[in-house]
């Protein structure tokens, strides 16, 4: 399946192209410029596979959670793409995606991924490896590091994200453990966003809409469709 996913959640910014059974990447870090770099990735990996928007099947983006601007830039970047080529969207979870990758680099069954949600708080979730996939255990949730520390017991998980080393009361949980992945990346979207797609589950450009976890934001429409 051709796919494109993006992502601007973090501080990273990446997009990714599965075209013809070969992979197109651009990541980069790069806080509070997602705007300006987002299209311009696009763009590079199109080029440099020769494809264009009526050649894929569909699309992915990084639906949340993570910077509310970050997250609204990557909706509405993705609506505008899937609108004028009429295709249908997959959001996936920036928490899964990074348990995605995770399951990628090793054998791991279980993953613990929390992110620095600010306002002393994580966005947490924990995943299960199901045939290669990252799969929701429970659901997301946005909560205290004291309180989501007692979710899981991280002894036998690997983990993922910038919450353990934001707070104490995940951090003493690693017990030695290293956090190698840090921000969402949409390379590891792309098997998430097939799956989707795949299922029938994807979306019209019209549908979308961001995941903040937190309940006070709010996300307004294409116009008309409110």
């Amino acid at each position: 399946m051709n796919i494109l996913t993006i992502d601007t959640a973090t501080e990273a910014c990446s997009v990714a192209l599965q075209f013809n059974q070969s992979l197109f990447t651009r990541y980069e870090v790069c806080p509070q410029q997602h705007s300006q770099k987002i299209l311009p990735m696009v763009d590079a990996v199109m080029k440099e596979a020769g494809a264009t928007l009526a050649d894929l099947d569909g699309l992915g983006f990084g639906r949340g959670p993570g910077s509310f601007t970050g997250v609204r830039i990557a909706t509405g970047i993705i609506q505008g793409l899937a609108l004028g080529a009429q295709l249908p969207v997959a959001g996936v979870s920036t928490l899964a995606a990074m348990a995605q990758q995770v399951i990628n680099a090793g054998d791991v069954k279980d993953v613990a991924v929390a992110i620095d949600a600010r306002m002393g708080e994580v966005y947490f979730a924990h995943y299960q490896n199901q045939q290669g996939i990252a799969t929701l255990v429970g659901e997301e949730q946005v909560t205290a590091p004291e309180a989501a520390a007692q979710l899981v017991d991280i002894s036998s998980m690997a983990v993922a994200g910038t919450g353990w080393q934001a707070y104490p009361a995940l951090n003493e949980q690693l017990g030695g453990q290293t956090v190698t992945v840090s921000y969402p990346y949409a390379r590891f979207m792309l098997p998430l966003a097939e799956q989707s797609l795949t299922a029938g589950k994807g979306m019209s450009a019209e549908a979308i809409t961001p995941e903040y976890l937190r309940n006070t934001v709010t996300w307004k429409k294409l116009p008309g469709r409110e």
